[in-house]
């Protein structure tokens, strides 16, 4: 979660911004999927495109050596740890393409436990009236924590984890469902600040999903020694594709507001060890569809924000939620206006899903934590509309009939 200070919700339109809401607003990401050893084999292994299974030796086509290298990538010396060098000039010259050859057995118990929390009378539906509006601030709602084991209480949550100049960071993440492949999902939502640092910056890099982290609910004490089965039971999922809001790229940044209207992204992934054939959403038992017809606050009853806050007082080892009716935060005038709820989750609840219950009694992701004041009491996540389901649908549809 990226911190703003609690004056921040003062600020009002600055001139001189404009933004575009159009479909062509989307960051779209060459998929670059291949797999590569953490250490003990000289030879990498992998293919150029989104498997279900990496069981089994395979060889890097020449042509995909060259894409790679292309963008400075030499996949013998990536594996051995040529990632960690984020020289600023290689680093932004990769901003349009997402470049995440996976590294077998990388994400280790000690990684997973370590890694930080990265540092955001018309018709009743209609939510122009919202437009550059602000509430109240909101009384903090004390964080619960989920009843383990995680699978059955909050079976499409998950840590989302990756590495950044600043070190090994993590944030959190939602499956949600596949329109190009029905009941058998591989992507997942989370936030544009989780898989790229915006003006700034490019692309993080070893973004991995982590579902049910920690599923037994099980104390950083009694997690010291676990296996990685035991930290991550259903697997670790590495991304093979990533986008972003192209408003988020080119405004985005570690702190503040901007840009945090458009502050989503969705991944898709892969296993890193072979999962029998089957999707992330065959293996969790769900996927969560996601509303981009964005409800008025005065139609929200409530809404349930999950995550793993890693942020003090929290660890970062085990998930949490908030429960509260949304109020308003405006922080451009020519922005969406975000939701705004009471909670005391801290940084590294990131990305993690808002979730609202609809008259049709069934759950619909309906945004993701952004941002909130630097100390903690309340998040904001963007309103989920036509860019959002852009950034969704170019995502998907790159996989569709793979």
């Amino acid at each position: 979660m990226r911190s703003i200070r609690p004056s921040f919700t003062a600020r009002r339109g600055r001139g001189g911004r404009r933004t575009s809401t159009s479909l062509t607003a989307v960051a779209l990401a060459s998929v670059l999927a291949l797999t590569a050893t953490a250490c003990g084999d000289d030879n990498a292994d992998g293919k150029p495109s989104a498997a279900s299974s990496h069981d089994g030796k395979i060889t890097i086509p020449d042509d995909l050596k060259q894409r790679l290298k292309e963008h400075g990538i030499d996949i013998d010396k990536w594996k051995h740890g040529a990632w960690k060098n984020w020289n600023r000039d290689d680093w932004l010259r990769e901003a349009n393409d997402f470049v995440n050859p996976i590294i077998k057995g990388l994400w280790n118990p000690d990684r997973m436990r370590d890694a930080e929390d990265p540092d955001r009378g018309v018709d009743d539906n209609d939510i122009s009236g919202d437009q550059g509006v602000t509430d109240p601030t909101p009384q903090p709602v004390q964080a619960r924590t989920v009843t383990p084991p995680y699978h059955t209480s909050a079976a499409t949550s998950g840590k989302l984890l990756f590495d950044a100049p600043g070190g090994t960071m993590v944030c959190s993440a939602t499956v949600v469902t596949d329109p190009a492949h029905p009941g058998k999902s591989n992507l997942v939502w989370t936030a544009g600040h989780c898989v790229h640092a915006g003006k700034k910056g490019g692309w993080y890099r070893n973004l991995a999903f982590v579902p049910s982290y920690n599923d037994q609910g099980r104390s950083a004490a009694e997690l010291e020694g676990a296996s990685r089965s035991e930290i991550a039971p259903y697997g670790v999922w590495w991304a093979d594709a990533a986008k972003t809001s192209q408003q988020w790229i080119s405004k985005g940044g570690e702190t503040g507001g901007d840009g945090a209207s458009y502050d989503f992204a969705v991944i898709h992934v892969t296993p890193e060890q072979g999962s029998g054939g089957k999707s992330l959403e065959e293996t969790v038992g769900g996927a969560l569809p996601v509303n981009f017809d964005a409800p008025a606050v005065s139609q929200v009853r409530s809404i349930t924000a999950s995550g793993y806050p890693a942020a003090a007082p929290y660890d970062g080892q085990l998930l949490y939620q908030c429960q509260d009716k949304p109020g308003r935060l405006s922080i451009e005038q020519s922005d969406p206006t975000m939701y705004r709820i009471g909670c005391t989750m801290t940084g590294g609840s990131s990305g993690g899903g808002w979730v609202e219950t609809g008259a049709d009694g069934k759950p619909a992701l309906v945004s993701n934590t952004s941002i909130g004041p630097v100390r903690s009491g309340w998040l904001a996540g963007p309103r989920l509309g036509e860019v959002a389901k852009g950034v969704y649908e170019s995502v998907s549809k790159q996989f569709a009939g793979r």
